[in-house]
């Protein structure tokens, strides 16, 4: 499926800003199911600087600052990106994995090769995400002994969906997490930090990962910038898992960046000098597209 995704930020300002810094991790990834036509991002008002490098985790960042006056801040990224289905369904990864959450747990401890080793580092605390006994409790019925890990991480996901209400605006980044959980309602944001919050807090490794959903799906959070959680599955790889959606990434879901939680992955953030307080307005557009050669 061929999308062309147009993700729009805006930021008003109550009072001028003379100065502001800002990145933007708006690129989508070049992955095996996922390829990257073209992307662009334009800036109002314009940039006097303008610069692009790839992350720790392997985003592509966008840096920009501007240096005069302005009451309102615009971000626009445009991307052609086409997904395809992944080499090997998820549900079959699910089904066909043996390897119990104990057994990744103990592996991934001793950490033995390059790809284990990289993705123990999903294993620890992170700013916005902290392991803890009540995560622990809230994952053990799921988590039983000796289960694949796959196929309890896949009943983790839909039981955030069925347990937690979807409710915007009910929640902000700030919220700590354990509210969340006891409150039982966020948006994508909030299922994608229990979710991860739930695996660590069982050593085992967990990434957020940003994105957007087709638009004009049935799915909660398109429109909008969205996110999911990423597992790791010794020997299989990493493995998706939408919670806000009770199901698991496929050619409907655009990948963008990933990283510890949101902290790693906003899609635009920056310091700001003056301006007071600020509105922030969010438009995301995924559209299929049809290219010359499959329209004749």
């Amino acid at each position: 499926m061929l999308y062309q995704a147009t993700h729009t930020t805006r930021y008003l300002y109550e009072a001028p800003v003379a100065q502001c810094f800002s990145e933007a991790r708006l690129t989508p990834r070049e992955l095996p199911h996922q390829h990257l036509h073209t992307s662009r991002i334009q800036v109002e008002p314009e940039p006097v600087h303008f610069d692009q490098r790839t992350d720790y985790f392997g985003n592509q960042v966008s840096s920009f600052a501007i240096f005069r006056n302005h009451e309102k801040f615009t971000t626009t990224a445009v991307s052609v990106v086409e997904v395809n289905p992944r080499s090997v369904p998820p549900a079959a990864i699910v089904a066909d994995s043996v390897i119990s959450w104990e057994q990744t747990r103990d592996r991934l401890a001793v950490h033995t090769d390059d790809a284990d080793m990289a993705a123990y580092e999903y294993v620890f605390d992170s700013p916005y995400v902290a392991a803890g006994p009540e995560f622990v409790q809230f994952a053990r019925p799921t988590f039983t002994a000796g289960r694949p890990l796959a196929q309890a991480a896949l009943e983790l996901c839909q039981r955030i969906y069925s347990e937690f209400s979807y409710l915007p605006k009910s929640t902000s980044i700030h919220m700590p997490l354990l509210e969340i959980l006891r409150n039982k309602c966020g948006v994508c944001q909030d299922y994608t930090h229990i979710m991860i919050a739930a695996l660590r807090s069982l050593r085992l490794p967990a990434r957020y990962v940003s994105g957007y959903l087709r638009s004009g799906a049935q799915y909660q959070g398109a429109e909008a910038s969205h996110a999911w959680v990423s597992v790791y599955i010794p020997d299989c790889g990493w493995l998706d898992f939408d919670p806000t959606n009770n199901l698991m990434p496929a050619e409907g879901h655009v990948t963008l960046a990933w990283g510890r939680d949101f902290g790693d992955v906003s899609p635009v953030n920056g310091i700001a000098l003056g301006g007071g307080h600020q509105t922030v307005e969010v438009e995301v557009r995924v559209q299929p597209i049809t290219t010359p050669a499959e329209s004749r």
